[in-house]
């Protein structure tokens, strides 16, 4: 039987209230209908007043037939005219509201729903799908799709197939949001819909939707390009049998007068590119020659569509052969592309030069999000420690919409330049010399732009030109538009290893003085630029910046006093830098006055529920390990919150595991943020943090995050016991039993820095331990030697899992050494090219021991542990005199001729330096 439900007046009337009540601006009004709507939801047929406002309430057929819906009430006069009212007034809105409330509820609540009110629901969908109103159809098509991402697909067997018999409709609205309300599901639920669950609808899906790329009304043709797309890289089997077709399809519609259109085809040919190359590939010259027409499309989002073409063929094999040809054309495009457009200017207030006094609005700040603590090696070639590179994005216009024409154009640049290096120099050095000195700040702005997008790709063939364009860049820096100021400052700081490789004078030095006047600037954008810049900069020219520690300081305390919200969290980070790249240059009296009064100024305004911890915390970890015992007289207050924001993260944790209804779930990014604080003042103050420790709880609340769920918190509470390990073993001795099975279950390279941390912590464990660690070698050393020889392991897990097992070896060799032949070869080749240090002392040490307790375990690999041994630039006297003795006794045991055809594989370098240094 039809179910059957009619409204009741008094019902009806509270809820269409309620509806105008929700449009109001007012956030008290908002919360009121907020909890009203909670309130409502308790009443099962809520649901049906509100698709009953969707579908039935509309003006026309109220109107035209004299009020024969209205003749189903016994209503008063008064309920009649303001039913009337509303109806004229602000029919369509209000009832979109409607349906966006009973959405929600859809996603909320849908399991509870009654059978009668989820029937009437969907019933009403089906056929309210083609109503006059495009806002009213788009409204129906994602209550249809919800409810159909509710898993209701399998229990709604009618829905696909009266979607697709509709579809055939003469009447254009009902067609329309028929597949308005398919384009939803296809983009919703794509998987299931390629899945045996439903018996393969595609099948019949696909080949229908290919019949409407020819269909004259441009919204559905672009509907049908739509739905298609959905199924291109997963690869559906159901499109891949009609390859062919859509694609000769695509190619028809290429020229079609619809934008939406053309940016359909534009982006299936960008996801053509990634998954079936092997069909574009016989048409790729004339899709290059398409492409490069819709980079230069009046509308900008075909334009960027079309842009995204470069950017993934740049990705591929084949990008050199496909494109070099085309680079003649298109560079200019792409160049092109990279000018601010005037809506872009509008948005970006270019022409506001001075706004450093109005307050940031907290949207504009994004959210930052931690990066937790990574132990890592020193490296023979850089001294640097490896850093994500993931600093220099082409990211110098966050307000905008984040990607935009602009920026697509300069990320293909960047990956081209990548691809093609110098040989894309002839292209664009005609092209620069025109835009860098041109008299429109627009375009001379975009030709900086450029010149910062190719240095990484182009750095090789720049080099003759940069003694000529950096001052020019320099001097651009104190230009009157801060946008062009901003871009430099970005742009000055791709090339900052160059600058740096030059004698300081000639131009770092100039550089620095013109920046830090930048980070003063009185247009906030430019402020954030020059932090930034100036942050890179620190990084590349490390202790170059000691003579000018004062003058830097200066100013970066100054800026303190003058930032808004959104660049202190910037200027944190500068001043972290500051602190990473000069390390201890840092601890004079006269520079801690200066920097760390406003530093713990912030840190006592700050409460601990405000985010703007996390980058004050990061910042003062640096500064902390950089002052060392300089930061003596800051440790107290700031060891004593860390642990605080640990025991209430964990607490607030506990609470909401047990009753997830009363307890919100804590930000546990405060917890992990002040365990590596805890490790940067342990590695900073050494034994001075001893007193600290032994006053606080803080192992107790350690053996809890070493458990955590969340591998982060694991990760960085690991890094802080090898670092307390480090200072204060006394106080890690006692909990020693607890923690080696913990660390053990983490030896998972699943998670590769819990993974790295827990490693390095049990090498530091081991060295304090030392024959005591026998009871834990089992837990722990068939994980390592698994680790060490698993491919693609990376670098950094590689090289402490080689110096933890050289450990273990050094303090249990009975122990390790009967595994040596299983991580021999691993072992050597990755300790190769770190530095001389004491890690990669106390590891070799190791080795030799396992080696002179079990020297057949060496023996196959000998020339690895040859060219490991030759990767010491000094060791110390008694490790020195380690190798030797194994050396010469290899020597003798296999005979003078057998050394001589043995080394005579060596490589000459090899050879050379094991006979000067050890004389074999």
């Amino acid at each position: 039987m039809e179910y059957e439900w009619k409204p009741d007046e008094q019902g009806l009337q509270q809820i269409l209230q309620l509806l105008k009540e929700s449009q109001s601006p007012d956030t008290t009004t908002q919360r009121a209908v907020q909890q009203k709507l909670e309130q409502l939801n308790q009443y099962p047929d809520f649901n049906n007043y509100l698709i009953f406002v969707l579908t039935k309430l509309k003006s026309e057929g109220l109107m035209k037939d004299g009020g024969e819906f209205l003749a189903g009430f016994a209503m008063n006069p008064m309920t009649k005219s303001f039913l009337s009212l509303f109806l004229l007034k602000q029919d369509e809105p209000t009832r979109s509201l409607s349906g966006l409330i009973l959405k929600n509820n859809v996603k909320a609540h849908f399991h509870n729903f009654p059978n009668g009110v989820t029937d009437f629901i969907k019933s009403e969908c089906l056929n309210n799908i083609g109503d006059s109103s495009p806002l009213i159809r788009a409204t129906v098509g994602i209550l249809i799709t919800t409810i159909a991402s509710k898993g209701e697909l399998q229990n709604w067997p009618e829905l696909l197939p009266k979607l697709c018999s509709l579809l055939d409709s003469e009447d254009y609205n009902t067609c329309e949001g028929a597949f308005g309300a398919l384009q939803k599901i296809c983009e919703d639920s794509a998987e299931i819909l390629d899945s045996d669950v439903l018996d393969r609808p595609l099948n019949i899906m696909i080949p229908k939707f290919l019949q409407f790329f020819k269909h004259s009304s441009p919204k559905i043709r672009s509907h049908a390009v739509a739905c298609v797309n959905q199924f291109i890289i997963s690869r559906t089997q159901a499109l891949m049998m009609h390859i062919d077709a859509f694609i000769e399809n695509l190619f028809a519609l290429a020229t079609d007068e619809e934008p939406e259109v053309r940016k359909n085809v534009c982006r299936a040919l960008v996801m053509l590119l990634e998954v079936r190359m092997d069909r574009l590939l016989p048409h790729m010259i004339s899709i290059v020659e398409y492409m490069l027409l819709r980079t230069q499309d009046q509308d900008e989002n075909v334009a960027l569509e079309a842009c995204e073409f470069w950017l993934t063929l740049a990705e591929q094999p084949i990008c050199k052969d496909v494109l070099c040809r085309h680079l003649t054309k298109l560079i200019p495009v792409l160049v092109n592309g990279m000018k601010y457009s005037e809506i872009d200017i509008i948005l970006l207030k270019g022409d506001v030069e001075e706004d450093e006094a109005i307050p940031d609005s907290e949207q504009d700040i994004r959210p930052r999000f931690h990066r937790s603590r990574t132990v890592a090696q020193k490296h023979e070639e850089d001294g640097i420690e490896d850093r994500d590179d993931d600093d220099d994005e082409i990211d110098d216009d966050d307000a905008i919409s984040d990607w935009n024409l602009r920026k697509c154009s300069a990320a293909a640049l960047d990956v081209l330049a990548n691809v093609f290096r110098d040989e894309l120099l002839p292209h664009i050095l005609p092209l620069l010399k025109e835009l860098l000195f041109h008299p429109e700040w627009v375009v001379k702005e975009s030709g900086i732009l450029v010149l910062g997008a190719i240095a990484e790709g182009c750095m090789q063939g720049m080099i003759p030109y940069l003694p000529e364009l950096i001052p020019h860049l320099i001097q651009c820096l104190s230009d009157k538009k801060a946008l062009v100021r901003s871009i430099t400052c970005w742009t000055l700081s791709r090339y900052a290893h160059w600058v740096v490789s030059q004698p300081p004078d000639t131009y770092l030095k100039p550089l620095m003085t013109e920046l830090l006047q930048r980070i003063l600037d009185s247009n906030k954008r430019v402020q954030e630029a020059a932090c930034s810049a100036f942050a890179t900069l620190e990084e590349e020219a490390c202790t170059e910046l000691v003579p000018y520690l004062a003058y830097i300081l200066d100013t970066l305390v100054f800026a303190f006093s003058k930032y808004q919200h959104k660049n202190l969290l910037i200027l944190y980070d500068a001043i972290g830098t500051l602190a990473d790249s000069v390390g201890h240059h840092l601890n004079k009296p006269e520079y801690i006055q200066m920097l760390m009064p406003p530093l713990i100024h912030k840190w006592n305004m700050l409460k601990d529920e405000d985010k703007d911890l996390f980058p004050l915390l990061e910042c003062l970890s640096s500064v902390a390990t950089a002052l060392q015992s300089g930061f003596l007289p800051y440790c107290e207050p700031v060891y004593q919150r860390c642990v605080n924001l640990v025991q209430k993260t964990l607490a607030q944790a506990m609470l909401h595991n047990a009753q997830p209804d009363q307890y919100e779930a804590p930000d546990k990014d405060f917890m992990i943020v002040a365990l590596d604080l805890l490790s940067g003042l342990a590695e900073g103050l050494g034994g001075n943090i001893e007193q600290l420790v032994a006053r606080s709880n803080i192992l107790t609340l350690m053996y809890q995050c070493m458990q955590d769920k969340m591998p982060e918190v694991r990760q960085s509470s690991f890094a802080l016991l090898g670092d307390l390990t480090k200072a204060c073993f006394q106080h890690v001795k006692p909990c020693i039993a607890d923690f080696m099975p913990i660390l053990g279950t983490n030896l998972n390279p699943e998670f590769i820095s819990v993974c790295n941390n827990a490693t390095w912590a049990i090498g530091e464990i081991s060295i304090q331990m030392g024959i005591e660690m026998q009871p834990y070698i089992p837990m722990v050393l068939h994980q390592l030697v698994e680790i060490i020889n698993r491919p693609n392991t990376p670098k950094t897990l590689l090289e402490n899992t080689a110096i933890t097992i050289g450990r273990l070896g050094y303090v249990c060799p009975q122990e390790v050494a009967p595994m040596l032949q299983q991580f021999i070869r691993p072992w050597c080749t990755s300790l190769r090219n770190i530095r001389d240090n004491e890690e990669k002392d106390s590891a070799f040490r190791g080795i030799c021991t396992m080696i002179t307790v079990n020297p057949n375990g060496v023996f196959q690999d000998f020339i690895f542990f040859c060219d490991a041994v030759a990767s010491w630039i000094s060791p110390k006297d008694d490790l020195r005199d380690m190798f030797c003795k194994i050396l010469h006794g290899f020597k003798n045991q296999v005979g003078d001729e057998n050394w001589r055809r043995f080394s005579d594989q060596f490589p000459l370098p090899l050879k050379e330096r094991l006979a000067a240094y050890y004389g074999v």
